[in-house]
Formats: structure tokens, sequence, C-alpha cells
């Protein structure tokens, strides 16, 4: 049955979530060589897509579909193993939707808008009041809940997720001109002089690629788009500047659903979009208090767990003793006589006796030789690091064997170091 406007109990009940998770992320580099964007690695044991579905689930939403099409297979094996708990009996469903031609035979996704397309069948089979589309890149705490609840009271025809950002900094984004209603009056695409917000003409409003829409509507939306040969199938180049113009398009502001580790934090959202803000995402997390809680209870994030040994620390000796000092080890790591400092190790780690990783982001299953010593480091799952090897000291030398990015941090995968060990 699909609910009319009174019903009661939580709009949530009567959404499905989508989540846009096809993109590559080519700014994180060689991090999305074999992985897309949403399947990177995160926070010591999770993917950043898990951040999107956990809100979903979090905020009460159990219908739930995921778009892929990059390089999908490590992101499906991560969703099949770790998203399979949905129960179709008590109304649950979580669908896998790679691009798979449905529309025609020689179409892929070709945007956002035409990747929601060409499933809306699947979609409009369940029948549900509302969807809400998700971007599968981005980490943030947020209760979908409310913005369903001003979709709804103001009779919009989509509600935009909004970041509240410094006005001089929105020029990078796609941003908002609002009412004093939240009413969009207009949508401006990385704008030299963004338009401030109603009262507060020292910040602006930046989409966050977050939308609901009543699910028919969507569907006729794009049945339309996708027959208009000028478009290009995108949510953010076309559909919301055409109901910003034709529409009831109306502005959430974060502010007011952001989960928040206390009352007077500020609201967390970030792109991790490049390397270096990838790097300080993670690293952040290494504070005392940091601004992402991934210790709340009320609001946890999901993921897929290994059945893992405890991490282990061994070797009690002078300058060969196994530590580790405001970091983050997941389970099955082995810290033998070496020392961490200001690090996330995720699953299976191994540093051996005499090294040292000093701000380092270091994915699953990495072995670092004895005596190496790597500083401002991200290195790629599966790499075995050299015995002896030093990073972080020489950035000339740095830049010529791995990825160095402008901020200093160096990048290592498989590739880098197989090619300098042909050239010892």
């Amino acid at each position: 049955m699909n609910p009319g406007a009174g019903s009661s109990g939580p709009l949530s009940r009567h959404a499905m979530a989508y989540v846009l998770a096809g993109g590559r992320g080519s700014r994180l580099l060689e991090l999305t060589d074999v992985r897309a964007k949403p399947a990177v690695y995160f926070g010591g044991k999770f993917r950043i897509i898990d951040f999107a579905l956990s809100n979903a689930l979090n905020s009460g939403i159990r219908r739930i579909a995921v778009a892929t099409q990059y390089k999908a297979h490590s992101l499906i094996r991560h969703l099949q193993r770790g998203w399979n708990f949905f129960r179709p009996e008590r109304n649950e469903t979580f669908d896998i939707l790679p691009a798979s031609q449905r529309v025609s035979e020689e179409k892929w996704y070709l945007g956002t808008a035409d990747a929601v397309y060409q499933n809306m069948d699947i979609v409009l089979d369940y029948d549900t009041r509302f969807i809400v589309v998700l971007a599968g890149d981005h980490v943030y705490k947020m209760d979908y809940e409310p913005m369903l609840q001003q979709h709804v009271d103001q009779g919009a025809d989509v509600t935009v997720g909004c970041l509240e950002v410094a006005r001089l900094e929105a020029s990078g984004f796609g941003v908002m001109a609002v009412d004093a209603t939240d009413r969009i009056v207009d949508f401006v695409e990385k704008p030299t002089d963004p338009p401030p917000m109603p009262g507060r003409p020292e910040m602006a409003l930046a989409s966050m690629g977050i939308y609901v829409f009543n699910t028919r509507f969507l569907a006729e939306v794009l049945r339309r788009d996708a027959a208009d040969p000028d478009s290009s199938h995108d949510f953010g180049k076309d559909i919301i500047p055409r109901l910003v113009k034709e529409g009831k398009a109306v502005a959430h502001p974060f502010s007011r659903s952001a989960i928040r580790p206390s009352s007077g934090a500020a609201p967390y959202w970030r792109d991790v979009g490049t390397i270096d803000s990838y790097f300080a995402s993670n690293i952040d997390l290494t504070e005392v208090v940091p601004d992402l809680d991934l210790y709340d209870r009320s609001w946890p994030i999901w993921t897929y767990s290994e059945m893992n040994a405890p991490a282990k620390f061994v070797h009690d000796h002078p300058g060969r003793r196994g530590s580790a000092i405001s970091s983050l080890v997941a389970g099955d790591c082995v810290v033998s006589g070496s020392t961490v400092w200001r690090s996330l190790l995720f699953n299976g780690v191994r540093i051996n006796s005499y090294a040292s990783v000093e701000l380092g982001v270091i994915l699953p299953n990495v072995n670092i030789g004895r005596s190496a010593r790597l500083r401002n480091v991200i290195v790629d799952r599966g790499v075995t690091i050299p015995e002896g090897l030093v990073v972080g000291d020489d950035p000339v030398l740095d830049a010529k064997r791995f990825r160095r990015t402008d901020g200093g941090v160096c990048l290592i995968n498989k590739g880098m170091i197989e090619r300098l060990e042909s050239r010892l």
C-alpha cells in the first residue's frame, strides 16, 4: 500500500535509498586503479560507502539500492558480505544494480540521473512513496528523516541536501540561492560570486548531492529527461536546475539533521576526493576527540567485519618495543618490536622489528619490513615494504619513486614497489 500524506509513523518507513556508487574518483589516483571510490578503505575498518548506507539504515530506511559501474568487483563483494542481512519477509530489500544495458544494448550509465532511470522499473515495483538519492562517496553522519519531513511539509518537488559553507570557499560547489522559506530560487554551478544565505551573508548553501523526491514524480521527470537529446542526464547539471525553474525545489541545510558527537560540535562532512584530503580525514581520527565519532553506539557505522584474531604487540626491549600511540589498530595486526604513531592500521598489517610508522594510513594486509621508516604515507592493500626503506625524509627522492602530493603525502602501491625493486 502506498501511504497518504497523513500516514502515521516515520516517513523513512515509506522511502527507498538509492545510492550512486559508480564513479571512479580519479583524483584519488592509484587508490582507484582497482576499485571505485565508494569502495576505498576508510577509518581503520570501513569503506567510504558504509557511511551513506549506515545513515540510511540508522534513519529507518529499509529498502536500499546501490548502482555500481566502474571497477565494481571489490565494491560488490563488500556489499554482498557486509550488507546481506536485509530480510524480504520484513519488507526489507538490498539491491545491487550494476550497469547492465537494461535500456539499450549500447548504453551504460550515462550520468547520475540515467543511473536511476535505467532501474526505475525496479524502484517502482517496490511502490515506495519517496526516493532518497545519495552519493556513495562522502563521509558524514546524517538522519534523513528530518529531510523527508521537510519535503512533505513544504510540498516540494525535490528537496536538496545542502552544506553551509563559508561564502568565499563555495566557488568550487554548486550553490543554491534560497529565499526565507528555504525555496531554491537559483542554482549556480561553481560561481565566482556565490549567493549568500538569507540573514547570514558570510555563508552559502552548497549541494551535497543528496535529493528527496516523490518516487512517481521522479519517474516522470527522468522519463522526460531520457528523451531529451540535449541533456547530459545528470542530477546536478540537468534535473535540479530544471526543477528550480519549473517546479518547487527546497533546500535542506545539513545542520538540521547532522549527527554530532556533542551538542556544540560542528556538522561533519568530507568529500575525501583527493589524496591529501583522504589522508587528512583518516589521520584526524587519531585525535583524542575527533570531529567524526566512530565509537557512537547510537549511530553505528555498519560494515563487513572479518573473523580476525585480536591485534598483537610483541617484544619489550630497548629499541625493539612493539607500541602504537594515538593510533587506530584493526584486528589481525601484529606490531612486532616496532613503533606506530598517529596512524591507522587496517586488518592484517604486519610491522616488523625496528621499523617505524609515523602519520601512516596502512591499508589491509601490508607487510612492513625490518628497519623501514615511513612518514606521511598511504600504503595500498597487499604491499610488502622492503627492509630498510625510508619514506618521508627526502621529498625529491620520494617523488621519483612514489606518488607524492603537493601536501607531502606519499602514496605507495604494489606497482611502485615492483618498479623500485627492479632497479635495485
